[in-house]
């Protein structure tokens, strides 16, 4: 059995293909699993290779250059979704904005840094540093339960 995702560029979608030798349950069991995976997936580009990432391993996504970009502990990928949209797609208990181009996700902190004028440093797995907006600020400490 062979599962290939295809990507055209130019195009609107993405097509998964499933290829089998018989249909089956095995078969019908994974065409279930890609479509409710679809809420939970997106589709990331690094060249012409169509990558799909699982939201849960997300680390934050981003707008940087007229492009947004998503980052995980492998790399970072473009996204054809625009923040407002992931911000509607992903989790609101996991991923929370924290300034006006990133979101990122309350899973992958290791260390949380708030000084005295009232910023809020954040350090997520693999080191990544993002520093809150403070126009967010009260927003991250009722999503952390810091008020």
């Amino acid at each position: 059995m062979q599962v290939e995702v295809r990507y055209r560029p130019g195009t609107e979608g993405v097509r998964v293909v499933v290829e089998a030798e018989r249909d089956g349950p095995e078969v019908r069991a994974l065409v279930e699993r890609l479509m409710d995976l679809d809420e939970k997936v997106l589709l990331g580009r690094l060249g012409e290779q169509v990558i799909p990432l699982c939201a849960d391993s997300l680390l934050r996504c981003y707008a940087q250059g007229g492009r947004v970009k998503a980052e995980n502990e492998q790399g970072t990928y473009d996204l054809k979704e625009r923040l407002y949209e992931l911000e509607n797609k992903l989790d609101r208990h996991v991923f929370v904005r924290i300034s006006h181009s990133e979101i990122f996700n309350l899973r992958k902190i290791t260390a949380l840094d708030l000084s005295l004028t009232g910023t809020i440093r954040i350090t997520l797995e693999g080191g990544t540093v993002c520093y809150v907006s403070r126009r967010f600020v009260k927003k991250i400490k009722e999503a952390l339960e810091l008020s």
